[in-house]
């Protein structure tokens, strides 16, 4: 269960926040829908059933003067006993399952509307997805939290793997880890042997394992997602494939380096290129993405070419270089203090990488015998 009392500060400051924006775009009434955004604003509260869907069985419906929640009855009660959201200064307007939505057109009759996506009003998708990504201090702590969790979770299941496993049941215990604690695996990606050089996004087969294994995650946890990835080989490690996975390790730490307040994302991407470069893979950038920022999505803003989207203190990222056979990834956070890596893994392997003065650890490859 969350700290109400640091919940209730929270949203607040988040509905102020909020309603700058609103009288902004001059709107009276926003309906949120989208579950990033329901999570965001309700400091992490779960309002979902269906994990594969975008959005659930309640509404946010927000004005400048309150703040109310458009749920069924089947939902009320928990959301209010469980979730918090009376508490949380939310007004609950309950309706029967079989007519659910029906209130809706009279709490926005006469007004100006606003949606979290496009609609017939006015579409604040990207206010809120730049509100969300710029973390408040209770949002920080429970990322860096997020963080050490999913890593125990992907830390575990990696030492657990052994040869014969197949991909889907790796699959399984990283699912059961995070769920055990409070997480869910909302990216669960398995690799092995030469589907790791096939597939960018692995999704797992009932392929046995032979020497090789690689685990991306991302895992929400109270809203959040945090995400990082970890490679095993059973063996001795061929030469040519400790060089790939180094030369990523390299290429992270530069880009973990070069996170810095008022660079933009496109720059990054830039930057990411050069990285690439130095190492002798001058088209990865073009095989992959590159990572961006993250909050209540594993991936907020991307780095593109061009990309606009400011860097800036108190925001989360990941960024993941990868070639064929060999990727780098951990979720990193900025603050006034520089970058630190949330999603560390004591104990595990690391390469050390320098660059000027500054050392930046970076995962290797387990070696398993």
């Amino acid at each position: 269960m969350m700290d109400l009392s640091l919940r209730i500060p929270e949203v607040r400051e988040k509905l102020a926040r909020l309603r700058t924006q609103m009288v902004v775009r001059q709107v009276d009434v926003l309906v949120i829908t989208q579950l990033p955004n329901v999570a965001w604003l309700t400091a992490g509260a779960s309002t979902f059933i269906n994990l594969a869907s975008d959005s659930g069985p309640s509404s946010l419906v927000i004005t400048l003067e309150e703040a109310c929640v458009l749920t069924d009855n089947i939902e009320a009660t928990r959301l209010e006993q469980e979730e918090d959201l009376v508490a949380l200064g939310f007004r609950l307007i309950v309706e029967s399952w079989d007519e659910r939505g029906s209130q809706m057109a009279a709490l926005l009759q006469s007004k100006r509307v606003g949606q979290d996506g496009p609609g017939t009003g006015s579409d604040l998708s990207r206010e809120l997805q730049n509100l969300r990504t710029h973390l408040q201090i209770e949002e920080i702590e429970r990322l860096r939290h997020a963080s050490m969790l999913a890593s125990q979770a992907l830390t575990s299941v990696m030492y657990a793997i052994q040869p014969g496993m197949t991909e889907t049941a790796i699959a399984g215990l990283l699912a059961a880890e995070c769920l055990a604690r409070g997480g869910d695996a909302t990216v669960n990606l398995i690799a092995s042997d030469e589907r790791l050089a096939r597939y960018r996004h692995p999704l797992p087969t009932a392929k046995p394992v032979e020497r090789y294994v690689m685990v991306v995650l991302c895992m929400r946890y109270q809203g959040l997602i945090t995400a990082l990835t970890r490679l095993v080989y059973f063996g001795t490690l061929p030469d040519e494939l400790a060089e790939a996975a180094q030369a990523m390790a390299r290429v992270d730490a530069h880009l973990i380096h070069e996170t810095r307040a008022g660079r933009t994302l496109g720059e990054m991407f830039a930057l990411a290129g050069q990285f690439y470069r130095a190492e002798g893979y001058p088209t990865a950038l073009q095989e992959h993405h590159q990572g961006g920022s993250l909050a209540y999505l594993p991936r907020e803003v991307l780095a593109r070419a061009q990309e606009q989207t400011m860097i800036e203190e108190q925001q989360a990222f990941a960024w993941n270089p990868s070639v064929r056979g060999a990727k780098s990834e951990d979720t990193i956070l900025l603050t006034s203090a520089g970058v630190s890596i949330l999603t560390r893994s004591d104990g595990w392997p690391v390469w050390s990488i320098s660059i000027g003065e500054q050392t930046i650890l970076r995962p290797a490859i387990l070696e398993s015998v």
